[in-house]
């Protein structure tokens, strides 16, 4: 069936990856994989092409698409992470249901009619769930510790760097919402934060929050760019500043993400 591909996107669980995408590179094609099964495989490089493009020179055949809600934290973190360093990450999502597939969106639908869930352990309509895939023994949700070892791994973190995750489904259709707290190594301001963001690539800053203008679910829904607002100074912690961005779960965390990884292989001749 791989005969004669070139790029082959994979988007339909990791079981299926983990069977096919072999097939698939042994038939001379690229996979660009959207499930988790080959993320932290040190042999396949974990791409968003805003902040490390260069590691797909070093593919062997498979690529890995990360979390979507890392993937939107790190097209707003990479830049500034370039110019103060990183100290410290706490982040804290709240993820719209389609990021749960048909199942989650017909769990909030129903839910506004008053039926039961068959998808969440409780309703999603009118309420907020603070679990996203299942516990682990350390008290982290499988989501929470994907973020935490994806963003080390994009970022090539040092252990000296602390992250930390906490995620929770909201009742929103799509769009997934993060709030970065981050401490730097070297102090700055929010204007100075701002300034390198809005000539970040795949970013668009909305932060007049006097005006009420921020970014919100709504406004990031079927776009590509990642939109960043709420800048400003954690006024708790030295060196540290909150940084609220909303992106397309579906496209940017997902879809577009692997497309742009396809478009980049096919534009610097990587296929091999």
């Amino acid at each position: 069936a791989f005969e004669g591909v070139d790029i082959a996107l994979f988007s339909a669980g990791g079981s299926t990856s983990a069977k096919y995408a072999p097939y698939a590179v042994k038939a001379g094609a690229v996979v660009v994989d959207n499930t988790s099964f080959f993320r932290q495989n040190p042999d396949v490089p974990l791409v968003v092409p805003e902040v490390n493009a260069h590691a797909l020179d070093a593919h062997n055949g498979i690529i890995a698409c990360p979390n979507c809600s890392t993937i939107q934290m790190m097209v707003a973190l990479e830049p500034v992470r370039q110019k103060w360093g990183l100290d410290r990450i706490i982040v804290s999502t709240y993820q719209a249901v389609s990021g749960s597939g048909q199942a989650g969106i017909n769990d909030l639908r129903n839910g506004e009619k008053g039926e039961a869930p068959t998808n969440y352990p409780h309703p999603i309509y009118n309420n907020v769930l603070p679990h996203i895939d299942v516990f682990l023994e350390n008290g982290y949700t499988k989501e929470e510790m994907k973020m935490i070892q994806e963003t080390r791994k994009i970022l090539g973190l040092s252990d000296d760097v602390a992250v930390t995750a906490t995620c929770v489904r909201v009742p929103v259709y799509n769009s997934h919402s993060v709030e970065i707290n981050v401490t730097f190594e070297k102090d700055t301001t929010p204007e100075e934060i701002r300034a390198i963001l809005e000539k970040a690539p795949g970013v668009i800053i909305l932060d007049k929050p006097e005006e009420n203008v921020y970014p919100t679910p709504l406004q990031a829904t079927g776009h590509d760019e990642v939109y960043v607002g709420r800048i400003r100074r954690d006024i708790s912690q030295p060196n540290s500043f909150h940084i609220w961005c909303v992106g397309d779960n579906i496209r940017k965390g997902a879809a577009s993400n692997a497309i742009q990884i396809a478009e980049y292989i096919e534009a610097h001749n990587l296929r091999k």
